[in-house]
C-alpha cells in the first residue's frame, strides 16, 4: 500500500492589521503633536528658584542685551512683534507667550515686548528664567 503523506503547510501569521493600527497611531500622534519653534538667538537667561516648566505648546519671543527681538529663528522689530504674536496665535490657539529675556537686556524694551504681545491679544505671557540648583 502507498502512503500518502499529508503536506501541511506552516501557520503564517497575518501582520496586515497590526500594520494598520501602527499607521493609525503613527498619523494621531503626528495630528496631535505642538511644535514649538525656537527663537534663534543665543540668550542667557536670569536665575530664579521659582521657575516651572510649562506644559502647554507656546509662542517664543527672544530679546538679547543689545535690544534685539528674535523669533521664529530670525531678528524682527518691535513693530513687528504683534503681527507675528498673532499669526502664531491664529496656528496655535491654545498656546501663551513666553518672552525669553537675556538676564543683561533692559526691562523698558521687555516691557515694550509686552505691550505688543497684549496688543495681539494675549494675555498669557510668562518670562523664562533657569531654575537655580
Amino acid at each position: 500500500m502507498a502512503r500518502r503523506h499529508a503536506h501541511s503547510e506552516e501557520p503564517e501569521i497575518n501582520i496586515t492589521p497590526m500594520l494598520d493600527i501602527v499607521f493609525i497611531m503613527l498619523i494621531f500622534f503626528i495630528v496631535t503633536t505642538s511644535f514649538t519653534q525656537e527663537t534663534g538667538a543665543i540668550i542667557i537667561r536670569p536665575q530664579a528658584e521659582q521657575a516651572v516648566a510649562l506644559l502647554h505648546g507656546t509662542i517664543l519671543i527672544g530679546i538679547r542685551p543689545n535690544d534685539e527681538i528674535w523669533m521664529a529663528k530670525r531678528e524682527i522689530d518691535l513693530r513687528d512683534v504683534r503681527q507675528m504674536v498673532e499669526r502664531a496665535r491664529a496656528e496655535n490657539p491654545e498656546g501663551g507667550v513666553v518672552i525669553i529675556a537675556d538676564r543683561g537686556s533692559r526691562i523698558g524694551m521687555v516691557t515694550q515686548v509686552m505691550d505688543q504681545v497684549r496688543l495681539a491679544g494675549v494675555h498669557d505671557i510668562s518670562i523664562s528664567a533657569e531654575k537655580t540648583e
